[in-house]
């Protein structure tokens, strides 16, 4: 029987604690100059380390932050390109290995791919649920709010 859960709330996705990693979207050139990628720029660091991994599109770039890992999702290879859902599996399905590998159990995300990016929210759900059925694993999809 599968644990698999996910839910959405509203608020900061920094506010998730520690016992969560956390994934978002980049593209291979990892310039993270808009939207949440430079908030997770800023909070991480580490440019160094993802710019050694050379990974390309469909692909997952890894940091580790304490006990958790920092998931950077290489949806497309420039950082004013968009990404196909194909990249965004590709991307996704690299991410589920890596996490069933180091049990990792709590994941933390944004709505990957929806906001600058311009994916549909209800296709990306519909693959994370896909993706990840089978798996003892519990999502937390953050809608971001900006404050007024």
């Amino acid at each position: 029987m599968s644990l698999f859960s996910i839910r959405e709330v509203t608020g900061d996705l920094f506010s998730a604690g520690n016992e969560y990693s956390m994934c978002h979207c980049v593209a291979a050139d990892l310039r993270m100059g808009k939207g949440i990628a430079i908030k997770f720029r800023n909070k991480f660091g580490q440019l160094e380390v993802l710019q050694q991994q050379n990974v390309h599109p469909g692909g997952v770039a890894i940091i580790k932050d304490g006990q958790r890992f920092i998931y950077n999702l290489v949806t497309k290879q420039s950082s004013w390109g968009k990404p196909t859902y194909q990249l965004m599996h590709s991307s996704l399905t690299a991410m589920r290995q890596h996490m069933i590998d180091h049990q990792i159990r709590k994941l933390a995300l944004p709505r990957i791919g929806c906001g600058l990016d311009g994916l549909s929210w209800s296709k990306i759900k519909d693959m994370l649920c896909e993706l990840f059925q089978q798996d003892d694993i519990e999502l937390i999809v953050y809608n971001y709010k900006p404050e007024k």
